[in-house]
């Protein structure tokens, strides 16, 4: 069950190089779409996303173990890596086939032995945990794990101390250990919040789960926002979301591209998709939200190299699309 006394106990234990990142109201954003812009820098640490917050408590409550497994599109993997490194734990993680190759990169020079293995990430999962079964070593599951998220919500607890109080926050929604920590926070401490999860079109199976109460897979997860690319739901997450969460939205990969180039043009910000989706959800809701304040998560900036110049050169003014 995730705690808000552990995640206070989470906000004193975590590295402090996690924590206390930059929380900012955006000048130029919050004229663009008429509301008070709070944008929460998570991508400002070693490893450029939110993910080793979870990470390290979750190491800091298992401790004691010489070898851990994990999958990840590529931020938790390297979260994992980092922590355990300093833990002197040694880490494999499964990526998929397709995985971004800076983040593939990312988690071998942190130490971590990667397995390319499946079409995508469930994919990889599957092998993850077939491995860990087989090699008698522990499998740390992003989602399932209340210790992942409580990290996480050490984010909330640093935005509430923010001077305005928060009327909306858009959070990522990917395997949900994010949006449950962030949005269990608010529910105990900041009931007036409304916490809003943030899937992409191409990767509904989460809000779909959520809207329907049970969990559906799909098919496929098609997005650019490998982050939050899934398509199979950990119905542990989805049991915590039914308190934390007051709705889920999706949105297109136009306005991702569209988050990705305003955060560049009016804060100087490189966001990777997965990073950027909040963003482009205020923006979507940016006409019933006026007048109030939103939070957004920047919560990871390692973007594919492969496609960097062709997201940040698009022509046009980021609130034209």
């Amino acid at each position: 069950m995730i705690s808000s006394d552990n995640i206070r106990a989470a906000a004193e234990a975590i590295d402090p190089v996690f924590r206390h990142t930059p929380q900012y109201r955006s000048e130029e954003l919050s004229v663009r779409l008429g509301v008070s812009l709070l944008c929460k820098i998570e991508s400002a640490n070693p490893i450029g996303s939110f993910k080793g917050r979870g990470a390290d408590w979750w190491f800091t409550c298992h401790a004691g173990l010489s070898r851990v497994v994990c999958a990840s599109a590529g931020n938790f993997g390297q979260a994992i890596a980092y922590v355990g490194r300093r833990a002197g734990v040694a880490v494999e993680v499964f990526a998929a086939e397709t995985a971004n190759s800076a983040k593939v990169q990312a988690m071998q020079r942190l130490g971590a032995q990667v397995h390319q293995r499946g079409r995508d990430f469930d994919a990889a999962k599957e092998e993850a945990a077939q491995f860990a079964k087989t090699h008698g070593c522990r499998f740390v599951e992003d989602g399932r794990e209340d210790e992942i998220a409580e990290g996480a919500g050490t984010i909330a607890l640093e935005l509430g101390a923010y001077p305005e109080a928060i009327d909306i926050i858009y959070v990522p929604l990917g395997n949900g250990a994010l949006l449950n920590g962030v949005g269990s926070w608010f529910k105990s401490q900041s009931s007036h919040t409304k916490v809003i999860g943030v899937c992409a079109e191409g990767a509904p199976a989460m809000a779909q789960s959520w809207q329907q109460g049970q969990a559906i897979s799909t098919d496929t997860a098609d997005t650019i926002a490998d982050g939050i690319a899934v398509r199979t739901p950990i119905p542990e997450a989805l049991l915590h979301l039914r308190a934390a969460v007051d709705d889920i939205v999706l949105v297109s990969e136009a306005q991702i591209l569209h988050a990705i180039r305003a955060y560049f043009e009016c804060e100087r910000l490189v966001t990777e998709p997965a990073g950027a989706v909040s963003l482009a959800a205020a923006m979507d809701n940016a006409q019933d939200d006026r007048g109030k304040t939103v939070a957004t998560l920047v919560c990871g900036s390692n973007i594919d190299p492969r496609h960097r110049d062709a997201w940040l050169g698009m022509t046009g003014p980021p609130d034209a699309a």
